[in-house]
């Protein structure tokens, strides 16, 4: 049984049991958001050493790191490294976007060396051995699109992005509309490309039944991909878009009824006063299930610093109700990422995620701000690096530029912590 039908069978599942530890809530509280499709907790049956996560309403926000190799960098080990710092740095969530080198061997030593969730897109791996076998990608078969993502199951894949909202009708609206910059989604160009030259529909929207079966075996959670998302400003909340949205919405519902966990994608490229309104759209089309961003990015220009880009819309977009955010590093739009990279991107969507969680109300989020303010207040150094979000750097940085006061080189001796202590006469305890 899935997770969503144990739920709704009013059970509790040792998955449910231990996202409610991880947060810090009520059991039932967990079941009840499974079972009403508002919380997923992504957990192929055949992941054995997984460590559960939750992602949904209510619950923490969530970070995604995406690694994996391309057709011009196809290591292995450098993605096993990439794997390692995503982990160090506090990644919920792994996803292997591989599109060269063994793209099954990379995919099997990443979920054997990772106890969290793994996604993947397994029509990257359907698109690229149909250009081995065929040379052209638009020669994939429905037959081998469904087999890759068998195979991603059957190695214990816990999510798959899967764009089953590029329909002919979108296509047809998009061009018909016209944009600045098209189609940015790898597997939504695939696909786009599939459907023009065979003149027929999207296998995944078409066949969605065969694909629910899949998902269902494995309780393999599916993200509705945003083949349609904008990635420009100038093309943000577009027809071709929010035709998708509709689309997905109702296979999320047809997902639901079939007992398949269920998460949305969304954009892409928003300007901020845009970003509100798109998460309230995809939460009320896509019955409340869980919203996952990318960024959003919130300007065309920051290339080289677009982890501090999507850091700002992803928070936001998770202050708003968005539940999952895909971390973007300062690399994005000019090369594939390096693992240095990979950390800064999990960092920055880790603060968006905090941000976010103060302003909803997430269970001890606030607490550590004000645990901080307490060890700043104490010029506590070791307190404050324990309490950051990146506490190694923090040490780092305060080590290497320290003063030879209690006070950190910034101020020195005229520290307003420390003299307003001593002002009022409640001096405290140095470090």
């Amino acid at each position: 049984m899935t997770q969503l039908e144990i739920a709704r069978e009013g059970n509790i599942s040792p998955q449910m049991e231990a996202v409610a530890r991880a947060e810090g809530l009520e059991v039932e509280l967990i079941r009840q958001g499974v079972a009403d499709g508002m919380v997923v907790i992504p957990a192929n049956v055949t992941h054995s050493h997984l460590v559960p996560c939750g992602i949904g309403a209510g619950l923490a926000t969530k970070v995604n790191a995406n690694i994996g190799t391309s057709s011009d960098f196809g290591d292995a080990n450098t993605e096993l490294e990439k794997l390692r710092f995503a982990v160090d740095a506090g990644a919920d969530t792994v996803m292997d976007l591989s599109t060269g080198g063994d793209i099954s061997a990379i995919r099997q030593a990443i979920i054997a060396s990772c106890s969290l969730p793994i996604g993947t897109v397994p029509i990257y791996q359907a698109g690229i051995e149909a250009i081995e076998k065929y040379g052209a990608i638009v020669k994939m078969s429905a037959d081998e699109i469904f087999a890759a993502i068998e195979a991603h199951a059957r190695d214990g894949v816990d999510f798959i992005t899967v764009h089953c909202g590029v329909t002919q009708s979108a296509i047809a609206r998009l061009k018909k509309q016209g944009r600045v910059a098209d189609i940015v989604s790898r597997g939504g160009a695939f696909l786009t490309g599939w459907i023009l030259h065979n003149e027929r529909e999207n296998p995944l929207y078409e066949q969605y039944d065969r694909l629910l079966d899949i998902a269902r075996e494995f309780d393999m959670t599916l993200s509705l991909g945003d083949g349609m998302r904008p990635g420009s400003l100038a093309d943000a909340t577009d027809r071709p878009q929010v035709e998708e949205l509709l689309t997905l919405g109702e296979l999320v519902q047809r997902a639901q009824e079939a007992g398949v966990q269920v998460m949305v994608e969304g954009p892409g490229h928003l300007p901020l006063d845009q970003i509100e309104t798109n998460v309230r759209l995809q939460k009320s089309i896509c019955k409340g299930a869980p919203f996952y961003v990318l960024g959003p990015l919130v300007t065309d220009i920051a290339a080289g610093y677009d982890h501090i880009n999507g850091a700002i819309g992803g928070a936001i977009a998770a202050m708003a109700g968005a539940d999952f955010l895909c971390y973007v590093t300062p690399s994005e739009h000019l090369a594939i990422p390096d693992a240095d990279d990979v950390r800064e991107g999990v960092i920055a969507s880790r603060i968006a995620a905090h941000a976010a969680d103060i302003v909803k109300g997430v269970k001890g989020a606030g607490e550590r701000d004000r645990q901080m303010s307490l060890a700043r207040k104490r010029l506590d150094w070791e307190e404050q690096a324990r309490l950051s979000i990146d506490p190694e750097r923090s040490y780092k940085v305060h080590r290497e530029r320290a003063t030879t006061g209690s006070a950190c080189s910034m101020c020195g001796q005229y520290c307003a912590m420390d003299l307003v202590a001593q002002y009022l006469g409640v001096k405290a305890a140095r470090c």
